[in-house]
């Protein structure tokens, strides 16, 4: 190389580095095993709150605890060149105590030639926030759009229970109203969908917000089911000291709860929020409708303190399965997982996949006993069912972690870090088995240090 084309590539490098610098979005450049060669102040600033060293040398060590399955993801990206991952929505404080804020980072990885890889990383916290107030907004106006002539109206008493309503209750639930007086309104949900503590949350969200609206199966007096919004509304005359004895005798109505039939536009619902909130390949929740939801509850529980219990799930030595019998195989394993996973808890249960083999589930109004029962059923269920695939039974085995919310917890992220320390606990101790969270469970530094390893 002559002095010229030597010159030449010192100006382009000072140029891109220059422009790294400069973006308003995280540039990082990493080596295809993750080695961070370039990163800019916006990435350093975005990814340095994960690193618990303070040092930003690699990139999927500094994910490893947000974005588990991206190093895998990125191994097996078999072109050349193209887009590994697009916009993909990342909790950035899952799993790390003390950060109270909630950062959501959109994560782009692109792979430039056989070597080197760029991440491309945006803080979208906000944009995330106006998109779900966007989303209820709609659906609001929806309610009020859809069947506009055919809908049923009640009264709530402040405890939820049904004071009046008026005639197309018969027409659109099958329920005399005279009958459902004194009734929860929770007797339009089948019971393994609400607790007696969601029923309560939904009157709370609508005294703050001014409504709260939900979509999903209801039921009629007959036992079928119908797909269904139910707007709650406070009424703005109600007497503020409705009940204020607390004797439990009815009174003035306070809410208002208009339920229409919305069976026709299921489909396309289901399908807008699957596209969202689903996980492409087993069809459960997906990591970003896991933290959602499991934050929501979490926030209600700090209105009205309940047990609160999570487990953390991972398929047993899934690397081997992939090795023996190939990646179809091993997805046909994640398939059967998620079923049984479904199988085995309830309906209000935020089952999730989470990342690579890694399941979380998230169970409301339980306590840390029945969820290691739960946990030990879904362990039981899936050592004694192996998998069919192209005539071949595969079996595998699964490990679980429990840990229950209590005072000394601080948030989602404190939970999941107990939950994870469990797992790894299970997993050190002969896999196929079921721990639940203790103060002598492995540090999670270790577990970080030792799971890739562990699996």
């Amino acid at each position: 190389m002559n002095y010229q084309d030597s010159s030449e590539t010192s100006e382009e490098h000072e140029a891109l580095i220059h422009f790294l610098h400069l973006a308003p979005i995280g540039l990082v450049q990493a080596d295809l095993e993750g080695a961070i060669e370039m990163i800019n102040p916006i990435s350093a600033r975005l990814l340095m709150p994960l690193s618990h060293d303070g040092n930003l040398i690699n990139l999927f060590t500094a994910l490893e605890s947000v974005a588990p399955s991206l190093r895998h993801v990125c191994a097996n990206f078999s072109s050349s060149q193209g887009v590994i991952c697009d916009a993909m929505y990342i909790h950035f404080n899952a799993g790390h105590v003390g950060n109270s804020t909630q950062t959501i980072v959109s994560l782009t990885i692109v792979k430039l030639d056989k070597s080197r890889l760029m991440a491309v990383l945006s803080d979208v916290t906000l944009q995330v926030k106006r998109e779900r107030e966007l989303m209820q907004s709609g659906a609001w106006l929806n309610a009020i759009l859809t069947n506009i002539t055919d809908y049923s109206k009640l009264s709530l008493d402040r405890h939820g229970r049904i004071d009046t309503w008026n005639k197309s209750i018969g027409r659109v639930t099958g329920f005399e109203g005279e009958a459902l007086v004194g009734q929860p309104y929770s007797i339009f949900y089948p019971p393994e969908t609400i607790t007696l503590e969601h029923v309560t949350d939904r009157l709370r969200e609508a005294d703050e917000n001014g409504w709260s609206l939900d979509e999903g199966i209801r039921v009629r007096a007959d036992g079928s089911h119908f797909w269904s919004s139910a707007m709650i509304s406070p009424l703005l005359d109600r007497d503020p000291l409705l009940d204020a004895d607390g004797d439990g005798k009815f009174s003035d109505p306070a809410y208002s709860l208009i339920i229409r039939d919305i069976s026709d536009k299921r489909e396309a619902s289901e399908k807008q929020h699957k596209a969202t909130f689903c996980d492409y390949l087993t069809g459960l929740a997906n990591r970003r409708a896991f933290f959602e939801a499991a934050e929501l509850e979490l926030e209600r529980r700090k209105q009205s303190t309940r047990p609160t219990a999570m487990i953390m799930f991972d398929a047993d030595l899934f690397k081997t399965v992939n090795d023996r019998f190939g990646h179809p195989a091993g997805d046909a394993v994640l398939r059967h997982l998620a079923a049984a996973l479904s199988a085995t808890f309830r309906n209000f249960d935020v089952v999730a996949r989470i990342g690579g083999e890694e399941f979380a589930v998230l169970l409301p109004s339980t306590e840390l006993a029945a969820a290691v029962a739960a946990a030990d059923r879904l362990r039981t269920l899936v050592n004694a069912t192996p998998v069919l695939v192209d005539g071949e039974s595969i079996s595998y085995t699964v490990s679980a972690g429990v840990a229950a919310m209590d005072d000394s917890v601080i948030g989602l992220d404190g939970l999941m870090k107990r939950a994870d320390q469990a797992l790894y606990a299970a997993k050190t101790r002969g896999r196929n088995r079921v721990d639940f969270w203790t103060p002598d469970c492995p540090k999670y530094q270790e577990h970080q240090n030792k799971s890739i390893n562990a699996t």
